[in-house]
């Protein structure tokens, strides 16, 4: 499914006037995708497209874009139709086009090295022909796409999780307490266990997740939500764990693992917060 989204957001890219490279170094171009300020009802979104000749007029501001004023290229959800899912359509927007400006750079918690911004539309016209697809095919668009987001999220938390098992493992080895290393304490041995369990559990199941996504088999969408909650809660728990075995030094920024708490945090929030999984996976099962 996110193949298909993917080769249709290439497409509309590759018709544009300077293509996906930009048109003096040959670098690669910036991609970014457009929800609205709606949050995990993306449903609801207000951000309004409306059609005049072979324009539509872009109307409303999307919040906490990744890559927001820095990116080349938004793929812009938009309600061209009436209320719900089926009004909502997928424009392409290069950066430059005039109505189209961006909010401050966000100060966040986690995630620095992207930068965060809302991305405003006042006025601004769009050629009818950087729509991707149908009128009315957007919501479905994106619905594809935020599967594998949901994967990515979930194996961003891995890389975390796994980051801050090592340093708490190098830690005990050389942290003394009582006259003797940390590492030698069973409490903390079983802690360190169980974190590495929970990190392999975690990553088997994104693994069957991102193998039904690619096979796109019905099960997809149920499995890409219980991997995305189990793993990015999971791993938030390891990385947290991790720091409380750093005691006081691991509050401190010269150690690393406070970052890789920060930065996973924010992972049982995007690309539908886990509180929304949760709601997916019970009305699958209610379904049956």
């Amino acid at each position: 499914m996110l193949r298909g989204g993917c080769q249709r957001v290439g497409a509309r890219l590759r018709g544009l006037r300077r293509g996906p490279r930009g048109p003096a170094d040959g670098a690669r171009r910036g991609v970014v995708s457009c929800i609205d300020r709606s949050g995990s009802d993306a449903a609801s979104l207000m951000t309004s497209a409306v059609r005049q000749h072979d324009h539509y007029i872009l109307n409303g501001s999307k919040a906490f874009i990744s890559g927001g004023g820095e990116a080349d290229i938004y793929v812009v959800m938009c309600r061209t139709g009436g209320p719900g899912p089926r009004g909502i359509s997928c424009v392409v927007v290069e950066k430059g086009t005039p109505g189209l400006s961006f909010g401050k750079k966000e100060k966040k918690v986690g995630w620095n090295s992207q930068p965060t911004r809302a991305v405003i539309f006042e006025d601004c016209a769009v050629p009818v022909a950087n729509r991707i697809g149908d009128e009315g095919q957007g919501f479905l668009i994106a619905m594809k796409g935020l599967n594998g987001g949901r994967i990515n999220v979930a194996s961003c938390s891995l890389g975390a999780a796994h980051a801050s098992i090592v340093l708490a493992r190098d830690y005990l080895k050389v942290r003394k307490q009582f006259g003797e290393p940390l590492a030698n304490s069973q409490y903390l041995q079983f802690q360190l266990a169980e974190m590495a369990a929970r990190l392999v559990a975690s990553r088997l199941m994104i693994r069957t997740a991102a193998t039904a996504l690619q096979e796109e088999r019905e099960d997809a969408i149920v499995l890409c939500s219980m991997a995305k909650l189990f793993a990015t809660d999971e791993c938030f728990a390891i990385c947290n764990q991790a720091l409380q075995m750093h005691g006081g030094y691991g509050y401190l920024k010269d150690y690393a693992v406070q970052q890789y708490v920060r930065d996973s945090r924010v992972h049982q929030i995007l690309e539908g917060s886990n509180e929304v999984m949760r709601m997916l996976i019970s009305r699958s099962l209610l379904q049956e």
